[in-house]
């Protein structure tokens, strides 16, 4: 038996993750689907003072509350800045650390550092009349839905990861790179961890939610990192 935690991504919660969690608690496995701050099921707790570290602390502390001790860590999206945050904390403990279409970003890196002209726009010009909370991206006249997808914190795009060596004792890193999503953010994270030590890589036909397109595909690249 194996423990998982699946961080997801910005403006909404957990349920992308539904499928991928039933099915690895049917294969006999413990699943933590992080719940964060001001995000999905917890989007009562929104405002604009939340950071990337709040975030971080979130998955940090659900970790110790589900008592597992060593686990795979999964993020989707901007849970690709979450994640790597916590590696940078428990990376002794983290059997396998996977990115699924996910921002990955380098030491010093916040996720405006990794985005272009068109994500630094949205950022700010979204947020003028709710200071601070991001509309969700390409949104037109966009309203909460409370519990599903909200607003994003600004703060969280903004702050920046720091490594600290722990990150470097996990022994197994994997990129999902959805390669029917276009135009796609992530290609450059794709290929730059193509050939690179330490990484392996998959290619998946799929939008930006792996988890509802190539499930299938998903659940077997979970599976295959506790073998």
């Amino acid at each position: 038996m194996a423990n998982y935690v699946l961080v997801h991504g910005a403006w909404g919660g957990g349920k992308p993750y539904q499928r991928l969690a039933a099915e690895l608690t049917q294969a006999g496995h413990e699943v933590l689907v992080a719940a964060l701050t001001g995000l999905g099921v917890r989007s009562d707790e929104l405002h604009p003072g939340i950071t990337l570290t709040d975030h971080i602390d979130d998955v940090c502390d659900q970790i110790t509350e589900a008592g597992f001790d060593r686990f795979v860590l999964a993020g989707h999206s901007y849970g690709g800045m979450v994640i790597t945050g916590v590696a940078a904390r428990l990376g002794a403990r983290i059997d396998a650390l996977v990115y699924i279409d996910a921002f990955l970003p380098g030491d010093g890196e916040s996720l405006w550092d990794i985005t272009g002209d068109y994500e630094h726009a949205w950022y700010i010009d979204s947020q003028k009349f709710t200071p601070g909370l991001v509309a969700p991206i390409g949104s037109v006249d966009f309203e909460p839905v409370p519990g599903q997808v909200g607003r994003h914190p600004l703060l969280t795009l903004t702050e920046a990861v720091r490594f600290t060596g722990e990150e470097a004792r996990i022994p197994r890193r994997v990129y999902v790179f959805a390669s029917g999503w276009e135009p796609t953010p992530f290609r450059r994270f794709s290929d730059q961890v193509q050939g690179r030590d330490g990484w392996e890589h998959h290619d998946s036909q799929s939008s930006h939610f792996v988890m509802a397109d190539q499930p299938e595909q998903l659940f077997s690249i979970m599976l295959g990192l506790v073998d």
